[in-house]
């Protein structure tokens, strides 16, 4: 039986696009409502905020006020309002001492709501790398009328033939959001859901950086945990990787090793050959025939 794929949930002028149409305020739209009359959304996309980051946001509020009201909806019970984009700034406003915060309402559906804060979310240079990678897929998901995972598996599919129906997609979203492409999210960042869930964990609730993240993640399994541990403690990058070094040296690939590696990699690609000018494959050819038999 032949599984139907989900239809595609309208387009992005209209999923995405109704929904950013009803964030621009009018003369009228702002009011101002007390702290004690809004909370999260459940639903909200960000599960980690910067201590830091939320103290230096604080500091400007003292002194400058929120510049921008947040998006918020009317609770289902008829009291108070859920935060459709601003959470950043409500906890922010909490550490300043405020009462009230402008805000703007709107009666956004559970997609909108997940939308608005996904979009507002991504466009965030803070954002960490986890946050990052599953809101985008939350956001392809929402786009396509599947879940994440199978954003997922699309995605990587997709990236073998980027003729695919859903690159197209992959491509509008990722305008939407900014600063790399699809292809380049796909190859570089998706991973990250892959690895170990301790380390996934020392990401979102330690701040354990992205990149000794990635060497503790690559990290032979009998060694993992003492290299997080060693991660967390202070060392440098260059520490830990020479610690994994002394603990695993026949892991560490020999200087004609790297050099066969390059090599391979070199010569299987087809862009590179059909580059070569005539002299070059020429003399290329002439190489490969004098090779020792053994390499055949």
């Amino acid at each position: 039986m032949t599984r139907k794929r989900p239809e595609r949930r309208g387009n992005l002028s209209g999923l995405l696009g109704v929904a950013q149409e009803l964030t621009r305020p009018s003369e009228t739209d702002v009011l101002t409502v007390p702290l004690t009359e809004l909370r999260p959304y459940s639903k909200q996309p960000r599960r980690s905020f910067d201590d830091q980051d939320l103290a230096a946001l604080s500091e400007s509020i003292r002194q400058k006020g929120i510049l921008q009201p947040l998006l918020v909806r009317p609770t289902g019970e008829g009291t108070g309002y859920e935060i459709a984009a601003g959470e950043r700034r409500y906890r922010a406003s909490l550490l300043a001492g405020l009462s009230e915060v402008p805000v703007l309402v709107r009666d956004f559906n559970d997609d909108q709501m997940l939308e608005v804060g996904l979009v507002e979310n991504l466009q965030r240079e803070s954002l960490s790398i986890i946050d990052e990678v599953e809101g985008k897929l939350r956001l392809i998901a929402l786009r396509l009328g599947i879940s994440p995972a199978e954003a997922k598996g699309r995605m990587m599919v997709s990236l073998r033939n980027e003729e695919a129906a859903d690159a197209e997609v992959f491509r509008q979203v990722f305008e939407l959001t900014g600063r790399e492409s699809w292809q380049s999210f796909a190859k570089n960042k998706v991973r990250v859901l892959q690895w170990p869930e301790n380390v996934l964990d020392a990401m979102r609730r330690r701040g354990l950086p992205y990149s000794m993240a990635a060497v503790v993640a690559a990290a032979p399994e009998n060694l993992r945990d003492t290299a997080l541990e060693k991660a967390q403690s202070g060392v440098t990058l260059q520490e830990l990787r020479g610690w994994l070094r002394e603990q695993n040296p026949q892991s560490q690939p020999s200087a004609l090793e790297q050099e066969a590696r390059t090599l391979s990699h070199t010569l299987s690609r087809a862009k590179w050959v059909r580059s070569l000018s005539r002299e070059q494959k020429s003399e290329l050819q002439k190489w490969l025939r004098n090779k020792p038999k053994w390499l055949d």
